[in-house]
């Protein structure tokens, strides 16, 4: 909001400022994610944004500002196009289709260059650096949606639904740069309808054995659920 209050040159609307950063942040997106943040200077930023050096760090203090700023770009284009399928009113398994067809469709786009946050959060290894906790954040967002979707479908075992989710689609953003990303995409929808499936299974299991006289279910669901999604300890 501030923004539209100030202008490039002090003069004017204030129009030409905003406008002026919105096209610096769309050529960082278009460049840190061909190229990498770390391969892109403040000097090509400028000239291929057409604006001043004095605009740059009038809204942005370091060139990592910027890259804090561009992951949030992308986190904020995933949150909307999660939320629209979330107000779509369709059941949470049609959601979580929907996400795995949306990564696909990414996946075998023009242009592909694999998943931004991971790409980023590789430039920027230490957890303490503003890049990598924006990058975190996004994920934390992101397995929580996930994990609450399956909890729609049924409370048992949604934390390690989730996890498995999001471990699927690290895979499929990977391999689908790296390798042939039709296979990968094709591979992706499998693994989270095979996931869909045993989920739900869960469930018809966990009310089964909350019936009477349905012991048995009830000791096979115990054991299911002492399954871990982290290594065991030394």
């Amino acid at each position: 909001m501030g923004d539209m209050t100030r202008t490039e040159a002090g003069t004017g609307t204030g129009r030409r400022v905003s406008e002026a950063r919105e096209r610096l942040l769309r050529t960082a997106g278009q460049l840190f994610y061909t190229e990498g943040i770390h391969t892109v200077g403040v000097d090509r930023l400028v000239a291929e944004s057409k604006i001043t050096n004095a605009t740059f760090y009038r809204h942005f203090r370091s060139k990592e500002d910027l890259a804090v700023a561009y992951i949030g770009s992308v986190d904020q284009a995933v949150r909307a196009q999660v939320g629209s399928l979330m107000a779509a009113e369709v059941p949470p398994d049609g959601i979580l289709r929907g996400i795995g067809a949306s990564l696909v469709e990414q996946i075998r786009s023009p242009g592909y260059r694999g998943c931004a946050f991971l790409n980023a959060a590789a430039e920027f290894p230490d957890p303490d650096h503003p890049v990598h906790r924006a990058v975190v954040q996004h994920r934390e967002w992101f397995l929580r949606t996930i994990t609450g979707l399956f909890a729609e479908i049924t409370a048992a075992q949604s934390e390690h639904a989730g996890r498995h989710f999001v471990m699927l689609r690290d895979g499929a953003m990977s391999a689908g740069y790296l390798g042939d990303p039709v296979p990968a995409g094709e591979t992706l929808l499998r693994g989270i309808e095979g996931l869909l499936r045993i989920h739900t299974a869960r469930g018809l299991d966990e009310h089964t054995a909350s019936a009477p006289g349905q012991a048995s279910s009830a000791a096979t669901t115990v054991s299911v659920s002492d399954i871990e999604c982290s290594p065991p300890s030394a």
